[in-house]
């Protein structure tokens, strides 16, 4: 049977000052009407039922994952005693559907992208879960780019496996240039939607990840506080993909964003014809390429071009779009009393 995972225990930190250690990116409604995570669970329900989606979040925030999430059985959000990157949390996850089905097929998402056409996400999916089973391999899906982008992860596919490709190789973060020469050679974003079975990540991990070896007793045993404590931090991207021989990649169309900053939303939410983006009791006069999202009395911004305004629980922000992405610079500077809820 087939599983989904989705993680939601990022802080959002870029999304200060709307995003706060209680209420971060993916309980916000940043891509239209709904909190990200409730759109990322209706995106996979048609293929999976909700008695086998899983939540991997905080402790933290696993009442407000609930709350958020009625659909889903509350005994199937997940929360870990601490942060400790992805690959513990996707092994404990596997884990725990391998031990209600030893035939488990998992699908791992986020809960803070937004994704254009659901529909073609959830064939990609389908499709990622196929060639999981079908040839016993790990598989990412990438997203064909459509911009260069420094900020992302790309996947340069190999040979043909399947109705998929091997992974020849990873580039993370590359400079512009270098992703301009990438998709002129063919290769995707990393999405970080994922497919495996069961059997084959446990193998793969007790081959190539070191850093859980000391962790897979403690989830076998269900001790899931021990298992984090023996686990050395490390995403899944570096621990397994990364290192794995049976990695594979599959292409898809659909439009994805992992909504990185403020300056994000122009493209995820509709803009009026000077390309602005409001939300809120939020106003662009005479202004070109402008977010400004107001969650606290009339904001109104006039005569400027790309630039963020952002009035959240009495605190106001005004950057560009250019610099939205180093919010995380900007609090590391801010006394405590401003960012004290941002979350780490």
């Amino acid at each position: 049977m087939r599983w989904a995972v989705v993680l939601a225990g990022g802080v959002g930190s870029r999304f200060w000052p709307l995003s706060t250690a209680a209420r971060p990116k993916q309980f916000l409604p940043l891509a239209g009407a709904d909190p990200l995570i409730l759109d990322a669970v209706r995106r996979v329900l048609p293929l999976v039922d909700a008695e086998r989606v899983l939540i991997v979040t905080s402790q933290r925030l696993a009442d407000a994952a609930r709350a958020a999430l009625p659909m889903i059985p509350p005994g199937n959000v997940l929360a870990e005693p601490f942060a400790a990157s992805t690959a513990p949390a996707l092994a404990w996850a596997t884990t725990h559907a391998a031990r209600h089905d030893p035939h488990a097929a998992v699908l791992s998402l986020h809960a803070d992208w937004t994704v254009g056409d659901p529909a073609s996400f959830r064939a990609a999916a389908v499709a990622a879960l196929d060639l999981a089973e079908q040839q016993d391999a790990l598989v990412t899906v990438g997203a064909v780019p459509d911009r260069p982008e420094a900020g992302y992860g790309y996947v340069v596919p190999g040979e043909a496996l399947g109705a998929g490709h091997r992974i020849a190789h990873f580039v993370e973060k590359p400079s512009l240039d270098t992703a301009q020469t990438l998709i002129r050679q063919g290769a995707l974003w990393n999405t970080g939607l994922f497919a495996w079975t069961a059997k084959r990540f446990r193998v793969e991990v007790a081959a190539h990840t070191p850093e859980l070896a000391d962790a897979m007793p403690h989830f076998d045993a269900g001790r899931v506080e021990a298992a984090f404590r023996a686990a050395k931090p490390v995403s899944i991207d570096v621990g397994l993909f990364e290192r794995t021989q049976r990695g594979a990649v599959i292409g898809a169309s659909f439009q994805w964003d992992d909504v990185g900053s403020w300056a994000a939303l122009r493209r995820v939410r509709a803009a009026d014809p000077a390309g602005n983006v409001t939300a809120g009791d939020a106003h662009a006069v005479a202004s070109t390429g402008c977010v400004v999202w107001s969650d606290d009395g009339p904001t109104v911004v006039f005569g400027m071009t790309d630039t963020v305004v952002v009035r959240a629980r009495g605190i106001t922000l005004v950057t560009t779009a250019d610099k939205a992405p180093d919010l995380k610079k900007l609090l590391d500077q801010l006394p405590a009393s401003l960012t004290g809820e941002r979350g780490a």
